[in-house]
């Protein structure tokens, strides 16, 4: 009989990536294809969701032909994305009503200010637990309609769908405009501001402030369960998960327990801590959010902080200032130095997330002087993402009863050995990497073989993983807390961009 694969496909900000995996748990083959940014005006981020699932028609036949597997040896496809990400297409045709709203855009920002005012962070904190912030899709939808003549009436009256990257995709790939399913699951649902962190469900309050009608919405499914057969690129292969991307690397690297934690290091970098069925109230600046359903079991809930620029700052060293060729070259030019010679840099490129929720501030760049050289701005980008590290597990502490004693860490920025060994000093706890780095793609795959049966319960996936790498911490505490102290300096200078200075964040006085 022949060996049977369960197939990942991540929709992730800069590609999609499909990915095979056995039985182990091990990568078979990998595809992947990036895809345009737009950036229209400053602080607009978007996506064209044509290409996008053009994209993904191309790289799941390469991912089968390069693994020499046939696509009758798939048993079942789950679905990760990018979360938030903003996607409106007409339900007829199939189209979709402009570009996609990225994760990342700022345009809500004088949207954000009017909902703290009135009605007030708590009316969404009771409801849905996110505050109002740029980040999250209902704010986009609302933009969108204020924006766009006529779309709101298209929308009352039935002819636009709403959804983020999962929805878009697994609509097309089930028949689009010919029948595709219009759903979503509970972790993508928790990041739109419309659902109730309770009952799992769209909540009417919140469709009605929002002025979002039901019928433009997708249904709530659970992250595992059979959603139906593809259509489209590989037809009659089960569809049976689907997560946000950071709940699906949590699930990839199996934090099934209260207390364990990850971090993914990607575009940003976002940091859950598993709760399990206690849904945990953040009084410190971060989220609480769906961790992921099981079918019908009760659902698991985390922390969660969000970090809005981390590999998106290597991006920018490359890509605008010039000063690497490939993002690999920074750890390099970073060893040419010693320390960051009094340099620091604050990446508020979108405001800042996680524990401070400022959508107002701004990027800054502190301590230049002529002693400075490109390769101290190298370890400046790198330990910009330690330290916004360390403010969210100091949030995460903060709520926690138990101070995290480890941290999994995930993603391409995990290959930065020297970025690793400064989380490590930072957050004075072990860092350690599993074998499979994707632990996005992975976790997409675990959820979709246990609905399809490919994989029996949790404990076989928990033996599945394996450590690659682990970086124990090495600082002298003075040191820390000094270089931490001009760290939270630099970033008092990011918050005085803004105008006026308003509160952190949810629950933060």
């Amino acid at each position: 009989m022949a060996e049977r694969f369960v197939m990942s496909i991540d929709q992730g900000t800069n590609s999609t990536r499909c990915i095979l995996f056995d039985r182990r748990g091990r990568l078979v083959s990998v595809a992947q294809k990036e895809h345009q940014q737009h950036f229209p005006e400053p602080g607009w981020v978007e996506h064209d969701a044509a290409e996008i699932w053009q994209n993904l028609r191309r790289v799941v036949p390469e991912a089968l032909s390069v693994a020499g597997v046939d696509p009758g040896q798939v048993t079942a496809i789950g679905l990760a994305n990018q979360r938030e990400t903003t996607v409106l297409w007409d339900r007829r045709t199939g189209t979709p009503l402009g570009r996609a709203i990225v994760w990342q855009d700022t345009r809500t920002a004088p949207l954000v200010e009017e909902l703290r005012d009135d009605p007030g962070e708590e009316f969404f904190m009771e409801r849905c637990c996110l505050p109002p912030s740029t980040y999250f899709s209902a704010l986009r939808i609302r933009w969108l309609f204020d924006h766009v003549k006529g779309l709101r009436q298209r929308a009352d009256d039935g002819e636009v769908l709403f959804g983020t990257m999962e929805s878009w995709l697994i609509w097309n790939l089930t028949g689009g405009p010919e029948g595709g399913l219009h759903i979503t699951d509970a972790t993508n649902a928790s990041r739109t501001m419309l659902m109730n962190i309770r009952s799992l469900a769209w909540d009417d309050e919140l469709l009605a402030f929002f002025g979002v009608p039901r019928s433009m919405l997708p249904e709530i499914r659970s992250s595992a369960e059979l959603y139906g057969d593809a259509r489209a690129v590989l037809p009659g292969v089960a569809i049976t998960a689907a997560l946000g991307d950071q709940q699906a690397a949590l699930f990839g690297q199996t934090c099934f327990s209260p207390g364990e934690a990850k971090c993914t290091y990607g575009t940003g970098s976002f940091l859950l801590l598993n709760t399990g069925a206690d849904m945990v109230r953040s009084r410190h600046g971060l989220l609480t959010t769906v961790a992921y359903k099981i079918g019908d079991q009760r659902p698991a809930y985390a922390l969660e902080g969000s970090i809005a620029v981390t590999g998106a700052l290597v991006q920018w060293f490359r890509d605008r200032l010039g000063l690497i060729s490939s993002a690999p070259e920074i750890e390099t030019l970073a060893r040419t130095v010693e320390d960051n010679g009094g340099c620091y840099i604050v990446p508020a490129f979108s405001g800042l997330f996680a524990p401070r929720w400022r959508s107002d501030a701004r990027g800054v760049i502190v301590g230049l002087t002529s002693y400075i050289t490109k390769g101290h701005l190298a370890r400046a980008v790198l330990e910009a993402t330690g330290w916004q590290t360390r403010e969210v597990v100091d949030a995460m502490n903060a709520d926690s009863s138990v101070p995290l004693q480890q941290l999994k860490v995930d993603g391409g920025m995990t290959a930065d050995n020297l970025l690793m060994q400064f989380v490590a000093d930072v957050l004075d706890v072990p860092v350690v990497r599993p074998m499979v780095a994707e632990t996005v793609s992975l976790g997409a795959a675990y959820a979709a073989g246990l609905a399809a049966g490919y994989w029996p319960d949790l404990e076989v996936l928990r033996r599945n993983w394996h450590r690659a790498g682990q970086w124990l911490p090495d600082m002298d505490p003075e040191l820390r807390a000094a270089e931490y102290e001009n760290w939270q300096r630099a970033v008092e200078r990011s918050l005085g961009w803004a105008r006026p200075p308003r509160s952190a964040g949810p629950g933060t006085p």
